[in-house]
């Protein structure tokens, strides 16, 4: 396996570098085939690898940045009057071909809108979409979009299954995964008029189409992909993001109500720390700006260490197993067939 480079938005994200730095460092001492490239203030980062008794080297480069993108910053602002930008300069990498990957936990908005502009698209992907996946009974899901596009064509459905299916092959090494098409019902009269077109695309694809899918079916594990419009994706993230969070919360305050209560949470110790660890948001971070010509991976803004880790290593497992090409390959293959 080749050396895989990541440059990393040191700056963004709601801890910046006292997150992205000690998680760089951890992500090198597992791994000899990455390399990593900090992108902030030169003062900044020198500061923080000093805390950490670290210090650059061959493995660990770090490229200085004046500018810092706001979490709340408009991302026209951002793509226009913030060129020297941590999160811009690292995308810059990428493009120039100095980083193979760019991670950031900064501004999503900014984020699409710089990548976009300075990536540009794939061969026959009209837009790009936020990847990520999701728990279910069976392990995970991978579910697109998230929020990258809201207003979607049958065509752009087609296209996120496309790009969906090949990173799971890629990254999970399924040979021919699942795609749903997210829906108010199995049926393939419901939905709207967009819904029911990318099903018949989708059904005259080389993809192993499974059918709509309801919201239920996301977290049962029907399929191995589940293909939306950014508007849903998003309502969806964040409605599950919401129960979980309400779960946890109901569960501590149930078992302090009384000494019966916490008796009953200390028997239970084991099964709630596994339940925990399974349903760890942590696990799961990274989602993947898919359809670029460059990978490009969006870690959740209040990452801790361990997942910003997690982010990390999801574009490093990109790059090494080529979705790039995957992608581009698949898209060139439908192409053929409906010319």
């Amino acid at each position: 396996m080749k050396n895989i480079t990541v440059a990393i938005d040191v700056m963004g994200g709601d801890y910046g570098p006292h997150v992205t730095v000690p998680a760089a460092i951890r992500c090198l001492a597992r791994n000899p085939d990455l390399n990593i490239i900090l992108v902030g203030p030169q003062d900044v980062v020198a500061a923080e690898l000093k805390a950490r008794r670290a210090e650059p080297g061959p493995r660990l480069i770090v490229r200085h940045a004046s500018q810092v993108v706001a979490m709340d910053e408009p991302p026209a602002q951002a793509l226009r009057g913030k060129k020297d930008s941590s999160m811009r300069v690292a995308i810059d990498l990428v493009k120039s071909g100095e980083a193979d990957a760019c991670v950031s936990a900064g501004n999503t908005g900014a984020l699409m809108a710089t990548a976009r502009f300075v990536l540009k698209t794939l061969p026959g992907i009209d837009r790009p979409a936020i990847a990520s996946v999701l728990p279910t009974l069976k392990g995970h899901v991978l579910v697109l979009d998230l929020g990258a596009n809201v207003d979607c064509t049958a065509e752009h459905l087609l296209q996120f299954g496309i790009m969906g299916a090949m990173l799971v092959v890629a990254v999970e090494h399924k040979a021919n995964p699942s795609v749903g098409l997210l829906n108010i019902g199995e049926e393939d009269i419901k939905g709207n008029e967009m819904v029911k077109q990318a099903a018949e695309l989708l059904r005259g694809s080389h993809l192993n189409f499974y059918g709509n899918v309801e919201g239920n079916d996301i977290f049962l594990g029907t399929t191995d992909v589940v293909v939306c419009d950014g508007f849903v994706g998003n309502v969806t993230l964040k409605a599950s993001e919401g129960l979980a969070k309400m779960i946890s919360t109901t569960l501590r305050a149930e078992f302090k109500r009384n000494w019966l209560t916490r008796m009953a949470g200390l028997a239970a110790l084991p099964v709630l720390n596994a339940f925990k660890r399974r349903m760890d948001p942590r696990r799961y971070n990274g989602a993947t700006l898919l359809g670029l010509k460059g990978v490009v991976v969006k870690s959740h803004g209040s990452a801790d260490c361990f997942a910003f880790e997690h982010a990390i290593e999801t574009a490093s497992d990109e790059v090494g197993n080529n979705v790039l090409k995957r992608i581009t390959d698949q898209i060139q293959l439908i192409q053929r067939v409906a010319a």
